[in-house]
């Protein structure tokens, strides 16, 4: 792809702003109409969940569905866009699309076309770019050695300390590969991202670090990984066009909720924010991100770079063109500040937060007519795929559909951007 904007590209800026001029009527307007005609559901919040259940409420069931989201644009935190020297980036961090379920992808297909791209990442570590999640490369480099296959498993299995009960992130992980890797690739990344020390979180954060003693030096090992050929938002915009959709950008939940008639509710948002923050706000880390544009065709050898030092006080680096394959002089390139301020990106793992969400699902599960869906809904750090699969397992269920596809049993792992392991994710 060639940036938009020069008049070289596929289109996709000026498809975008055709689609958001056809739908983003002054609010008075919008809601004047919908006073007098109703929606079967008001969908609160316009990213993966809330598009899939919208998509599927409007064309398998002939529902009449109004989408709002307070931000400017669909597409959630996957959101894409191209910048104005025409290079597509994330606003919102890199997400990569990888999934095990057919089911997901057949469903996603229907909007989109996709380029094949598997994702590999570095992390600078004594002066080196090394793959990570750590490999045998990556040791190698490290140590300076040339270690086989069966080496590299006794090297590690040598330099793991014994945890007479894992409890925490950091025991996780010294208990794999020992106290100086945990020190190189974890502990300042995850300090950083999460604002605390890793032997104050949950040892969910860790616990499916993988460590691979072959070479394989892929981030994901899914059957389907696969990137939107024309971006996220174009994917979003062909998931919403439908008659039976409305949609409302720039809305909040709390100004229009009493103006516009419903029947039912599907909710996206916070869910402690749903309920007036009853019982104190959720912990959420936020992110805060520098976008930059650089005249170069290239800056650096894959799409995401990983930087752990602990006095560095980013925690990766984005070049967005390694994602989308885009053909440019220039390159696009994002730098990611982790904070405790600004939009919720990820729930905080620590027992007492768990316990506060489940004082708020409690308050969800009495409420009728309303459905929780999605990350912020349900305070857990889901994969793109997995948030696909909850909202077409709830559709399933609303619907009565034969053979609904399995919601995620457990959410992806929280370390998915602290401990390089990605999101989006991020951000997912």
């Amino acid at each position: 792809m060639t940036g938009a904007r020069n008049g070289t590209g596929n289109g996709h800026a000026e498809a975008a702003s055709a689609w958001r001029i056809a739908r983003e009527q002054p609010r008075s307007r919008a809601v004047r109409r919908a006073g007098r005609a109703g929606f079967d559901y008001l969908v609160v919040g316009a990213g993966f969940a809330g598009s899939v259940l919208a998509e599927r409420l409007a064309a398998g069931m002939g529902k009449r569905v109004l989408v709002i989201d307070r931000r400017p644009h669909i597409g959630g935190n996957a959101y894409d866009h191209y910048n104005d020297d025409g290079i597509l980036v994330h606003r919102y961090g890199p997400h990569i699309f990888h999934t095990n379920s057919p089911r997901v992808a057949e469903y996603l297909s229907r909007f989109t076309k996709w380029r094949p791209y598997e994702h590999r990442v570095l992390a600078a570590v004594d002066g080196m770019l090394v793959p990570i999640p750590i490999n045998l490369t990556t040791i190698n480099r490290l140590y300076g050695l040339d270690l086989t296959c069966d080496e590299v498993d006794a090297f590690l299995a040598a330099r793991a300390e014994k945890v007479a009960m894992i409890r925490t992130s950091e025991d996780v992980v010294v208990s794999r590969v020992g106290r100086e890797l945990y020190e190189k690739f974890f502990h300042g990344y995850t300090r950083k991202q999460w604002g605390v020390d890793p032997s104050q979180l949950d040892k969910a954060v860790t616990a499916r670090v993988p460590t691979r003693t072959n070479t394989d030096d892929r981030y994901f090992t899914d059957s389907f990984q696969n990137m939107p050929r024309h971006g996220y938002t174009r994917m979003f915009e062909n998931m919403l066009d439908h008659p039976n959709i409305k949609i409302m950008l720039n809305a909040d939940f709390r100004e229009i909720a009493g103006e516009v008639r419903y029947d039912k509710l599907v909710y996206t948002g916070p869910i402690d924010e749903f309920f007036d923050y009853r019982y104190g706000k959720l912990p959420y880390r936020s992110l805060r991100f520098r976008h930059e544009t650089l005249p170069q065709e290239r800056f650096q050898p894959v799409a995401v770079v990983n930087y752990p030092a602990p006095d560095i006080p980013y925690t990766r680096i984005t070049e967005y063109k390694h994602l989308t394959g885009q053909k440019h002089p220039m390159t696009g390139i994002t730098y990611e500040f982790p904070t405790s301020e600004g939009d919720p990106y990820y729930p905080v793992p620590r027992p007492e937060n768990a316990e506060l969400y489940r004082k708020y699902q409690a308050l969800a599960d009495a409420t009728p007519d309303v459905e929780f869906v999605g990350r912020l809904a349900t305070y857990r750090y889901y994969n793109m795929d997995q948030v696909v699969a909850q909202a077409l397992a709830l559709y399933a269920r609303i619907s009565g559909e034969a053979q609904p596809v399995a919601p995620p049993t457990e959410p992806a792992p929280l370390v998915a951007r602290s401990a390089q392991l990605d999101k989006a994710d991020a951000a997912d």
